[in-house]
């Protein structure tokens, strides 16, 4: 059960409430005051069918709403779900320390590798130190640093995209917003090392594409990835950002959407009702996916992992010609 999460998204609570009623009938049973058992049954049977009718077909603004949920495992739960002796690294070594990437060595399955990742808060307090997961630039010169310290040390590179966008703030742009994801884009084009990106969550804009030119790019069945925000197109097209349900169809921005667009390599699945309701779970299927590529991925040299990732982001698109 997930009667733990304190937040839960509109089609999410008819779930929510039933669950918490079989938790009241098991702390009833279990104080021994009656015997509820056949109750829990029919309940239980009710609550997964429930749970099928509202995860199985879910429309392309609900999963938006699903890759928000703040309740969704983030950066620093993958780093303690699947990772080992991680030692975060920071700074960009020209301005700051941008908290809303994190990022360093760390060990997976025994191996040293690099990662990094957009981090969000879980409450306000949080989100204001991690600026929402909004990097300024040295959040990327700092990516852009490390990925260049995998490289010195020939180590792989996973990167953890959940972000709404690069901040749009005047500071940001002062200091070379466009100019540092654009030399992210140009350094991860270049690296002789593995490079696996995951979306987990938002993947928004060029603020999520400046960690995410991988040789792989794979994305959570209930995650996002796109150049706006449903909400930023509804207000550019439609003139009224309370469309974006009609937006996020006509952009097509899911995982299953961009794996059938060819834009994406594979979809990772969730559990049932989505990551956040076990994050242990959907930890362990990450991590099969990301043992399969980087085994793929260990069977080419340096100049044909380079060769790899320019051939997978020449290939995105369909051009028509008279």
């Amino acid at each position: 059960m997930a009667t733990g999460i304190s937040y839960a998204l509109d089609f999410e609570r008819p779930l929510i409430e039933l669950e918490k009623k079989i938790d009241e009938l098991k702390a009833l049973s279990t104080g021994g005051s009656a015997d509820f058992t056949s109750e829990i049954s029919k309940l239980e049977k009710k609550a997964k069918k429930l749970q099928t009718e509202i995860f199985s077909d879910l429309t392309r603004w609900q999963v938006v709403q699903m890759s928000r949920h703040p309740a969704r495992p983030y950066f620093l739960d993958y780093i303690r779900l699947l990772f080992t002796d991680f030692v975060e690294l920071c700074g960009d070594r020209h301005f700051g320390e941008d908290p809303s990437i994190v990022g360093g060595f760390a060990r997976f399955d025994g191996k040293p590798v690099m990662v990094m990742g957009h981090q969000k808060g879980r409450n306000t307090k949080e989100n204001m130190a991690r600026n929402f997961g909004m990097p300024r630039p040295e959040g990327y010169r700092k990516a852009r640093r490390l990925m260049e310290l995998a490289e010195r040390f020939e180590k792989p590179i996973l990167t953890f995209v959940d972000t709404p966008g690069a901040y749009p703030g005047i500071g940001a742009e002062e200091r070379g917003q466009a100019e540092a994801i654009a030399v992210n884009l140009e350094v991860m084009s270049g690296l002789r090392v593995p490079i696996i990106s995951t979306v987990v969550g938002e993947g928004g804009s060029g603020g999520a594409l400046a960690i995410g030119v991988g040789n792989r790019v794979l994305m959570f069945q209930n995650s996002v990835y796109s150049v706006i925000s449903p909400e930023g197109c509804a207000s550019i097209l439609f003139r009224d950002a309370s469309k974006a349900d009609k937006a996020a169809d006509a952009m097509k921005l899911t995982a299953g959407d961009l794996l059938q667009m060819k834009i994406i390599d594979e979809v990772v699945p969730e559990p049932a009702g989505g990551a956040h309701r076990d994050p242990a779970k959907a930890a362990e299927a990450l991590g099969k996916v990301l043992r399969k590529h980087l085994g793929q991925l260990a069977e080419l040299s340096p100049d044909g992992l380079v060769k790899d990732r320019y051939a997978k982001f020449r290939a995105l698109g369909v051009f028509t010609g008279r």
